[in-house]
């Protein structure tokens, strides 16, 4: 990893230098459609070719990184790329500045959605937004499978972590760490095959523990817009689960959706599944990180306070790592012990996704009417269809999706 360079007579000053971080973070966070890969790309042209602040190695060394570590790959690019300029001070105005401006969209779409949930013109674009997010978590899983599916041992470890997370209420992690001690065995150094990918595609660690608050077994009613009189009960309980979240389980955003979806909707109850499916839409159509589906998940919770809180939980790690311990995990990474356990985590990843998919593509498929039904299939085979043939990007789908959902909904009833 790349130390921060000392200043010196032809560069720029500490605060000039946190500055124009600042600057060119803040405009990539309010234009950073189109993934993490977009993202990345839109970060080399500014840092690397416009600015030259980093060589095109440094910038592949802090790629390299980033690929294997907790949290969203983009967010941890943009704050290594604040190290490298201006030491910690520059990897946290960096790494903020790309966030805030996701975050405050992110607030302001979730109160939209509750202040309005159950009216007729959005159910109506959530109608055409719901079967566009389970296209987007199918399209997911092929692409993911591609990679990981190499012989049938991986597809067994798949199968079988889809049908427990299907049949059982066994916690995905506890699944996870199995898959993972099963990989250590088959994959281990004299058994793995040498041409097996080593790039990490999506896993976790284990656990810690969780001390929930007590919640009703029915799901959670919605909190004040500040969340001033529920942030006592929930904000260590939120603060924790995605402290969690953001610390044991990466390889892109939405592999956080098999644990989110498990916890806070079938054991926290504080989402309805279809309140979660939108989640992930308003995840999906805002720039900046998916992950940022949290403050979603915390304003239903407790208010934007809630909202503040599982940001912090989620994206802390993201920090930690890339400022005190990457070199130390890029050796680990190294080790043969360490790919071993990943080639059997990896398509547990994969059969866990799957099978929390299931259910939202039930919840985006069965509408009021056989018409909208009909209809809601109709947009969510076309967004797939546009992923995995046209390579249309996910954030111009998701709008798309709920303006087809409208007219559909505007529609003669059947």
């Amino acid at each position: 990893m790349a130390n921060p360079a000392p200043p010196t007579s032809l560069q720029p000053s500490l605060s000039q230098r946190l500055w124009e971080l600042a600057k060119i973070f803040l405009k990539l966070g309010v234009i950073g459609f189109g993934g993490p890969q977009a993202h990345i790309a839109m970060q080399n042209d500014e840092v690397v070719v416009l600015r030259k602040w980093l060589t095109p190695e440094e910038f592949t060394e802090g790629m390299a990184v980033c690929e294997m570590l907790p949290g969203p790959a983009s967010t941890q690019m943009g704050i290594y790329i604040g190290y490298v300029r201006a030491g910690q001070l520059g990897a946290l105005v960096s790494g903020l500045c790309f966030i805030a401006p996701a975050f405050l969209i992110v607030v302001a779409l979730s109160w939209g959605y509750f202040q309005f949930q159950g009216t007729p013109q959005v159910d109506g674009l959530f109608l055409g937004v719901s079967p566009v997010v389970a296209a987007i978590i199918l399209a997911f899983c092929w692409k993911l499978g591609k990679k990981t599916l190499k012989d049938w041992r991986r597809v067994a470890i798949a199968i079988a972590v889809f049908l427990i997370t299907t049949l059982s209420s066994l916690t995905v992690l506890i699944q996870f760490i199995a898959a993972g001690l099963i990989g250590l065995w088959l994959y281990r150094p004299n058994q793995a095959d040498p041409s097996s990918p080593s790039r990490l595609n999506g896993w976790v660690w284990p656990p810690l523990p969780l001390f929930l608050a007590n919640v009703p077994a029915e799901t959670l009613t919605l909190s004040g817009f500040w969340g001033f009189e529920r942030i006592g009960e929930f904000g260590l309980p939120l603060l924790l689960f995605f402290l969690k979240v953001g610390s044991f389980i990466f390889g892109g955003g939405l592999v956080i959706i098999p644990l989110l979806e498990f916890e806070v909707v079938d054991n926290l109850h504080w989402l309805t599944r279809i309140e979660f499916i939108n989640g992930v839409a308003i995840g999906q159509l805002s720039p900046g990180p998916v992950v940022l589906a949290a403050a979603f998940v915390g304003y239903k919770a407790a208010g934007v306070l809630g909202a503040l809180i599982a940001s912090i939980g989620i994206f802390t790690p993201s920090f930690g790592f890339i400022m005190l311990a990457a070199p130390l995990l890029l050796r680990i990474r190294r080790s043969p012990w360490v790919r071993a356990f990943l080639q059997g985590v990896t398509p547990a990843v994969l059969g866990a996704i799957a099978a929390a998919a299931a259910p939202l593509l039930q919840t985006a498929l069965v509408q009021e009417t056989l018409f909208q039904s009909i209809a809601a299939g109709v947009i969510g085979l076309a967004a797939l269809a546009a992923i995995l043939r046209y390579r249309l990007s996910t954030w111009k789908l998701v709008p798309l999706g709920g303006l087809l959902g409208l007219l559909v909904s505007l529609a003669p009833a059947k």
